[in-house]
């Protein structure tokens, strides 16, 4: 096994939790099933990926009520509320982080899918997402996970060897994508898991 020196964190659903749950569910009045009818069809995924990816919010925005006019109110909700989205911060990963970036043993780089229009606001907000040496955001790159190029960008920026750094994502479709170009890749489920998954390439927190 190579020896492990970067360690690459993904920031939403690892570090930072972010659900629109915490707007639409009461706008459903707690219908489970009708707001994931809403997602599935209307403020999909892989919309709001498109806007991570460096697309335009308000024109995104425009697009999908002109496409679905009856949604109008609950579509604007989507980034008119976005801040109310945004959770607080998973402290068991950021003590991890923490302890990772005090060891003084790794490059410790982040990798995220979020829209340069409100990363500012995460980066307000949370202290921690100043610790890292550097933070690659998918809507400043106009590329995003999982695509190729943006872990390319992300070994070449930060000079990491692939075989030597570890991914943490929630993804596992992201994970997929960085074991494809060689990097070790971690699928997040919780910080405890994660202290144990990481034991598996030699790191003791």
């Amino acid at each position: 096994m190579n020896k492990i020196d970067t360690i690459i964190f993904d920031l939403g659903g690892v570090l930072i939790d972010w659900n629109p749950e915490y707007v639409y569910l009461d706008e459903f009045n707690g219908d489970r099933e009708k707001m994931q009818w809403f997602f599935d069809n209307i403020c999909t995924n892989d919309w709001n990926e498109n806007q991570d990816a460096g697309y335009p919010m308000a024109k995104a925005t425009e697009e999908r009520v002109a496409l679905f006019p009856e949604y109008e109110t609950l579509i604007r909700m989507f980034y008119g509320r976005w801040v109310e989205m945004l959770g607080e911060a998973i402290t068991g990963t950021v003590n991890i982080l923490e302890s990772l970036i005090k060891s003084n043993k790794y490059k410790v780089v982040a990798l995220t899918n979020w829209s340069s229009e409100t990363f500012p606001i995460a980066l307000d907000k949370f202290e921690f997402l100043h610790w890292f040496e550097g933070i690659i955001v998918s809507g400043e790159e106009k590329t995003r996970k999982p695509f190729d190029a943006i872990y390319n960008l992300t070994l070449d920026r930060f000079n990491i060897t692939a075989e030597n750094a570890i991914f943490i994502d929630d993804n596992l479709r992201n994970i997929e994508a960085a074991n494809n170009l060689g990097i070790n890749g971690i699928p997040f489920k919780s910080p405890e898991q994660l202290i144990q998954q990481l034991k598996n390439y030699n790191i003791h927190l």
